[in-house]
């Protein structure tokens, strides 16, 4: 059985923050040959003389981090300048997904995309590709043969929208439902039906995509709520009858378990009930939110309605892969919402937002983003010594809290040494 010592960080079944100065993680292979977690916990406690150790010292060993909402497509148009959300679509984002109906191109992107996201220390995420199913068939290929744990779908788009991205209302159903014979469960990997946002799908199309989510309640959903001013009057002016853009998806029943909304800013007491009666979740996008100028998310108001969500780097409005800049923006957001109190987020709850809690908002709780026994073996080792900088704050701390803090602050890709994919150290 493989097993590795280090400082180990992860979370309790109660969502603690755990911190082991020297602890040790045992994996084992499960029926399917997937390393899970055996046992974690101090050295001194979980070591064994007939156990084979990889001593990693002054390493940190932390879960693989989830990226809760991120468009692959959009790789090369991160670092575009908009005056906003629509523009930034109509000038960037539409022109560069046209070309993912090559497969050469999709294959290509699809191989810089996984690769950056592993760089960065991004074990499960779940994803948006273009309207074009060849895109999904070069994301979800080149997944499985890293053994990633990925959900990804096609974007359903068959109105206001550009010729090369626009799909047919039916074909555009169809190919959906073949992508999820095709790909959905196999090894690691899920499908999400995904309509891009209400705008770009007619009734049609939106009350097809629920009807696929009845038929396949094991799927996934994903789409975009409530992020930009403009788009929701934009909705109000499309769904007149609608008392809310959320409420749009809960009509075409798009609104359940496993459905992932991105931005849910501009949200009001009703529509936080009814993302948590109905178990939808947020994708939270801070660096996105704060680069297109859309708004915060407001954490407070979502832990008293009691939805779950957790942290998404959104590229490519997202300004970065890295889940160490995600925190970060995500810690700007906070404490500004929060005015004159001047609380934010504290480190552990960051963390716990691109781990565990991101995974819980997935329905993959106990399965990723946490290093309890039964989940799967995704783990990054941690260098905090991979800067001058960061060697010197982190060295200087006084407590775990300002510890963690300080890799948020000061941390990047070259703070992951290692990403570790189902107990295999990706390439």
């Amino acid at each position: 059985m493989p097993a590795y010592r280090a400082a180990l960080l992860y979370f309790s079944s109660d969502d603690r923050l755990v911190y082991e100065s020297d602890g040790l993680l045992v994996t084992e292979a499960d029926h399917r040959g997937v390393q899970r977690v055996k046992s974690i916990g101090p050295w001194s406690a979980v070591g064994s003389a007939h156990l084979e150790v990889e001593h990693s010292p002054g390493r940190i060993i932390a879960p693989g981090f989830v990226d809760l909402h991120i468009h692959y497509p959009q790789v090369d148009v991160i670092a575009s300048p908009a005056e906003g959300l629509l523009p930034w679509l109509e000038k960037y984002t539409f022109v560069e997904e046209s070309r993912f109906g090559d497969p050469t191109h999709a294959q290509e992107a699809a191989d810089f995309f996984l690769d950056e996201l592993q760089r960065q220390g991004v074990t499960t995420a779940l994803a948006f590709c273009s309207s074009h199913s060849v895109s999904v068939d070069a994301l979800m290929g080149q997944a499985q043969s890293r053994g990633l744990r990925l959900v990804a779908g096609k974007c359903l788009m068959d109105r206001h929208a550009p010729e090369g991205v626009r799909d047919e209302t039916e074909r555009g159903l169809l190919e959906t439902e073949a992508l999820i014979g095709r790909w959905h469960g196999r090894d690691r990997l899920g499908y999400a039906i995904t309509p891009r946002f209400v705008p770009t799908s007619s009734d049609a199309q939106l009350a097809g995509a629920g009807e696929l989510a009845r038929l396949h309640p094991d799927v996934w959903v994903q789409s975009h709520a409530a992020e930009n001013l403009d788009e929701i009057a934009w909705v109000r002016q499309l769904h007149p009858q609608s008392r809310s853009y959320l409420a749009v998806y809960e009509r075409f029943g798009l609104l359940r378990p496993r459905s992932v909304y991105a931005h849910c800013i501009h949200f009001d007491d009703l529509d936080r009930a009814l993302m948590r009666d109905l178990g939808a979740a947020a994708a939270v996008c801070p660096s996105s939110n704060l680069f297109l100028g859309s708004g915060f998310f407001d954490h407070a108001a979502a832990d008293r309605a009691g939805f779950a969500y957790g942290l998404a780097s959104d590229v490519g409005g997202g300004t970065s892969f890295s889940p160490f800049h995600t925190m970060l923006a995500a810690y700007y957001v906070a404490r500004d919402a929060r005015g004159k109190a001047g609380l934010s987020l504290t480190p552990g709850q960051l963390w716990f937002q691109h781990t565990a809690g991101a995974a819980r908002a997935m329905g993959l709780e106990g399965v990723v983003g946490n290093l309890l026994p039964g989940c799967e073996a995704d783990f990054v080792v941690l260098n905090p010594r991979a800067t001058p900088l960061l060697e010197r704050r982190t060295q200087g701390a006084d407590s775990v809290d300002e510890w963690l803090f300080a890799m948020i602050v000061l941390g990047d890709d070259r703070l992951v040494e290692r990403t570790v994919i189902a107990g295999r150290t990706a390439a």
